[in-house]
């Protein structure tokens, strides 16, 4: 299959504006796409060639993509840069330059999705002394092979900036009508289907793997898709409630427990090995070998999966630390052990969901916690199951909330008792209740140089909120306060130290200002919402203040604007 079909797709996406004409042509392409090819094609419709849950992410540097472009187009990278100033899109920077080409590149490969595919899974596999040139190299061997529109395609994928607007939602549908609906099939059986593919991906991660399935063996094979230990599965998420008066009312009794201010974690357990993620399924098994110790000493059981909070706590006073601590160790490389020595933790465990080969999703709440009580030695101060009450008494619940706050932990966690574990978020499961003031997991998506004392270092930094329909990210803030000048605290963030994570993440210039590739999520709290014309949003964040960086949240994981404006509304009705 020859890659100019798959740019040809990729331009048919990104004219079609709705969500139903996206899946339609989705569908009708993956329908036609050989078995063998199947798999590669699903990623590559994603902007990716591995999945998610690996981390191996193709998005290099835009310098170096400047360089790959000036170099195949035979022209100077100042050139380049001018064009890039006037498109803002490397992809139709490099499209543009290639048609002016005087010259093609003798013995040009054909520019298959084989050789596209296979070339791509190299770059982020290349690591070490020269590797920047071998990456360099293997894209500007695509690049010199591509027609103007390949290009264009290929170096949005390679940047991790394809937006065709395939999200998981149209990938999960186009995957029901190219494979498993018949004509003539019933509202009813459609949205089982889907809920099956659903299913299946939400313990696989793997929408290729799932396409695969379900062209060969249907719904049945779907039904059949189980979890593989070492492969993370999505997690059940929270919605945020406005009161313990409201919950209790919805659910009754209710398992209350406390909501520690950590890394959520999700342990996988198969004989002596120990694999641990976080919830946005990053393998962090390396950074905790204390906590890998630990469940593999008391976890009485020969395989499981279990979730609960790992969080830092004062080697002197037992106390718990703030986050922003513990989120030293999440992609700490080297030092590990000089890092468990200054960061000690402790895990509490609060769900399983498989043991010893079964499944246990079905199962309501109440069964689950005794079955991990069972399997669970605990260990005071280091490794125990979470403190929790069940109750439908509105003061007992409201006396537990403010022992939580007492201890320095987050809040409380309100869950349903007879919930089956339900992938994502989803009403009428769990709850959290949180300190009024609510805070807001935002992307940093652009910002500007500073001058004077901060010259050298960015200052003001642009904020968006995620839009769930399209994928973008919104500006809704600019933040510049909370952040130091100099670090006085461990868990102190500063100006110097937050350039140098988004500089490799600069996609464009302009002046002092820059547009960053959003990857880095940030809690922030604010003095209010207001209705702003100046922000894509809509609105804007009054005195944005940054509290800590979420290492641990993916940039989909980002609050959205459906979020805001419910804070908004909030925040009128209380005025």
């Amino acid at each position: 299959m020859l890659y100019r079909e798959i740019a040809e797709l990729y331009e048919r996406l990104e004219r079609e504006p709705s969500k139903l004409g996206k899946t339609a042509i989705l569908a009708s392409f993956l329908k036609k796409v050989p078995e063998e090819l199947l798999r590669k094609v699903v990623l590559l419709s994603e902007g990716l060639v591995y999945p998610k849950y690996t981390m191996l992410e193709l998005g290099v540097a835009t310098q170096l993509m400047i360089r790959v472009i000036a170099k195949v187009a035979g022209v100077s990278t100042k050139e380049v840069e001018r064009v890039f100033a006037e498109t803002g899109d490397l992809g139709l920077t490099a499209e543009k330059l290639l048609k002016k080409r005087k010259q093609m590149t003798l013995f040009r490969k054909q520019l298959t999705v084989e050789f596209v595919f296979d070339n791509l899974k190299k770059i982020p596999l290349e690591t070490g002394e020269g590797s920047q040139e071998r990456k360099l190299n293997l894209i500007a061997e695509l690049l010199a092979s591509a027609e103007p529109k390949e290009a264009r395609y290929l170096v949005r994928t390679v940047l991790g900036e394809l937006r065709v607007g395939v999200a998981e939602g149209i990938l999960r549908d186009a995957i029901v009508d190219a494979f498993l609906v018949k004509d003539g099939v019933s509202k009813s059986e459609r949205e089982r289907l889907t809920e099956l593919v659903d299913y299946a991906w939400n313990l696989r991660g793997d929408f290729g793997e799932i396409a695969e399935v379900a062209k060969k063996e249907g719904a049945e094979g779907l039904k059949n898709v189980k979890v593989e230990l070492g492969r993370p599965i999505q997690v059940m998420l929270a919605e945020k409630a406005e009161s313990i008066e409201q919950v209790i009312k919805e659910f009754g009794k209710c398992a209350i427990q406390i909501k520690y201010d950590g890394m959520r974690s999700q342990v996988h357990k198969k004989g002596d090995r120990v694999w641990v993620f976080t919830r946005r399924l990053e393998n962090v098994t390396e950074q905790f070998p204390d906590l890998v110790e630990l469940c593999r000493q008391n976890l009485r059981a020969e395989e499981c999966i279990v979730e609960g909070e790992v969080w830092a706590i004062d080697p002197v006073t037992r106390k718990p630390l703030p986050f922003q601590r513990l989120s030293e160790r999440i992609h700490r490389k080297y030092n590990i052990e000089e890092m468990m020595r200054k960061i000690p933790i402790q895990m509490n465990l609060f769900d399983i969901v498989y043991l010893n080969g079964e499944m246990l999703f079905d199962k309501p709440l109440k069964e689950r916690w005794e079955i991990l009580k069972s399997i669970v030695n605990e260990v005071p101060g280091s490794f125990c199951l979470a403190e929790q009450l069940v109750t439908d008494d509105v003061k007992k619940a409201e006396e537990f909330y403010q022992y939580s706050l007492s201890l320095g932990q987050e809040g409380i966690m309100m869950k349903n008792l007879n919930s089956p574990y339900v992938f994502g978020r989803h009403v009428g499961h769990m709850y959290k209740i949180k300190p009024t003031l609510e805070t807001l997991d935002l992307v940093i998506i652009g910002a500007t140089w500073g001058t004077g004392k901060r010259a050298g270092w960015l200052s003001s930094f642009i904020l968006g909120c995620r839009d769930p329909d399209t994928g973008k990210f919104l500006e809704c803030g600019m933040m510049g306060t909370g952040i130091k000048e100099k670090k006085t605290r461990p868990e102190d963030v500063t100006f110097e130290e937050l350039t140098q994570m988004l500089k490799p993440l600069i996609e464009f210039e302009k002046g002092t200002e820059v547009r960053i590739r959003p990857k880095v999520v940030v809690s922030v709290d604010y003095q209010e919402i207001q209705k702003s014309p100046n922000y894509p949003s809509g609105f804007a964040l009054r005195f944005p203040r940054f509290i800590a960086l979420r290492p641990d949240k993916s940039p989909d994981e980002a609050d959205t604007i459906d979020r805001i404006r419910y804070l908004y509304d909030l925040q009128k009705r209380k005025k």
